[in-house]
């Protein structure tokens, strides 16, 4: 177990994890709708030097499979074009999935990573936030290499 603080620990700590998949591999994220998609779009951009190509699949609906670009003066995004998941080298599951308001069941991931390895085996990657994914269960259900989980604290002044 490793801590780092702030916003460069989470994106540095994200980026460390990836330094394992090859260079120009396929990475696809999944995530909750609107919730999931900034950091989505963050984490892509932290590694934005890899040549991977990104997709976001939001709800771990594969049908509904996103290019992640980087859109210049602005940053990555998660574009209306299309894209194609299948063949991931990793995929990436972000907590809001396991949040009962807003994603799905784990079933719904675990089809979703059967369905786009293409018969190999992916890096699996869980990215959340105040041990979302051991609250719901999730950690004992999903098969992940790794999970990154981040605490928030908010001060108003």
């Amino acid at each position: 177990m490793e801590k780092k603080a702030g916003i460069v620990g989470f994106t540095g700590t994200f980026r460390g994890i990836m330094d394992n998949v090859k260079e120009g591999s396929k990475v696809v994220f999944t995530g909750s709708i609107a919730v999931c998609t900034p950091f989505i779009e963050l984490l892509a951009y932290t590694v934005r030097d890899r040549g991977f190509e990104m997709l976001y699949v939001p709800k771990a609906v594969a049908s509904e499979a996103r290019k992640i670009k980087e859109i210049k003066g602005v940053g990555y995004s998660a574009v209306d074009e299309k894209g194609d998941p299948n063949g991931a080298d990793a995929v990436v599951v972000l907590g809001g999935l396991a949040m009962p308001k807003f994603g799905c069941a784990p079933e719904d991931v675990n089809t979703l990573i059967a369905d786009i390895s293409a018969g190999k085996k992916p890096k699996i990657v869980g990215v959340g936030f105040m041990n979302i994914f051991e609250y719901a269960g999730w950690d004992k259900k999903i098969n992940f290499d790794v999970v990154m989980d981040t605490t928030m604290e908010a001060i108003v002044k």
